[in-house]
């Protein structure tokens, strides 16, 4: 098969799983599954591992895991939320752009943390975020004093609502808000020395050195990175919660890992695409939404998951070993 119709085939993968899911429902569950609602309450539930996602797939194509994601979530949804409930009187405008710049930047540290001791200390990803997750979650906790933090009422509230206002968005800001950073991550990675550079650290770390890229500075630019889009979705999860929640994402980590995954990135390092991971991160929203509809039990709903995880892995490994 010609290499470029391998790609593309590769490419329409993930979409083609999500309409054969998308029709599988669509013929079993109740009529509401296809309603326009319904359909935007689909979105709007992928929203948050969406932008995650988009984050990490910057790290998996780079050949390296962060399992800190959904702990950092959770710290950005408290960092918020403090900052909100400090002000006096009515929040504003500008006191909510405050706070949710504090999630962003606080994520962002968490995951340029994780990036010094990988690069410098030469430690795997995997224990270094394993870490990181356990910290972030404790200095949540410790910041929210063990208990969730509530914030007035403020206009992030409004970025996840199903029914939005004002009407003619359509769908709720943070979908638009999603989209966009798809866009932007999709530029980044394809269309920029950044994206080349990515790719080559994941195809082959030690061919990329030699040929004059600083692997360890762009290996903290990306987990940064990632700190950052996960730092949006730490707002988008504290408009969801309109809350400050320590003990909230988690596990969220393995479904921002999974969306990726799904979406065509590869564990062994070097292909991935963000519209892929954002792909992934819907197909997961309407499988969940599905088996609620027909009354599939939860945990019968992370069996179906976690094979679909393994599925992808496995026809990931077969690929390579051809």
């Amino acid at each position: 098969m010609d290499k470029r119709l391998r790609k593309t085939l590769m490419a329409l993968g993930p979409f083609g799983g999500l309409v054969f899911v998308f029709v599988f429902f669509a013929v079993l569950a109740p009529s509401e599954f296809v309603s326009f609602y319904n359909i935007k309450t689909i979105m709007t539930q992928s929203v948050i591992v969406g932008i995650a996602a988009l984050g990490m797939t910057f790290v998996i194509i780079s050949r390296g895991i962060d399992l800190s994601v959904g702990s950092q979530i959770a710290l950005g949804t408290v960092v918020v939320a403090v900052i909100l409930a400090r002000g006096e009187g009515e929040p504003g405008l500008w006191l909510p752009v405050a706070g949710g710049m504090a999630g962003i930047l606080i994520c962002a540290f968490v995951g340029y943390v994780s990036a010094i001791f990988i690069t410098r200390f030469n430690i795997v990803p995997f224990i270094v975020t394993l870490g990181t997750m356990q910290i972030a979650r404790g200095v949540g906790k410790w910041i929210g004093m063990e208990q969730t933090v509530p914030a007035p009422e403020n206009w992030l509230n409004n970025l996840m609502l199903i029914d939005p206002d004002p009407s003619w968005l359509l769908f709720a800001p943070g979908i638009w808000i999603a989209l966009i950073l798809m866009g932007i991550s999709s530029v980044l990675l394809r269309h920029t020395i950044f994206g080349r550079y990515v790719f080559a650290i994941g195809s082959n770390e030690e061919t990329a050195r030699l040929c004059g890229v600083n692997v360890h500075r762009y290996k903290i630019i990306i987990y940064t990175l990632c700190g950052i889009l996960t730092g949006i979705a730490a707002v988008m999860q504290f408009s969801s919660l309109t809350i400050g929640d320590p003990t909230s994402a988690i596990g969220l980590e393995l479904d921002i890992i999974a969306a990726v995954v799904i979406g065509g990135g590869s564990l062994n390092g070097g292909e991935g695409s963000a519209v892929g991971s954002m792909i992934g991160a819907v197909l997961m929203a309407v499988l969940r939404n599905g088996c609620n509809m027909i009354g599939v039990p939860t945990f019968v709903q992370e069996i179906i998951i976690g094979a679909i995880i393994v599925g992808a892995v496995l026809v990931d490994q077969q690929r390579h070993k051809k």
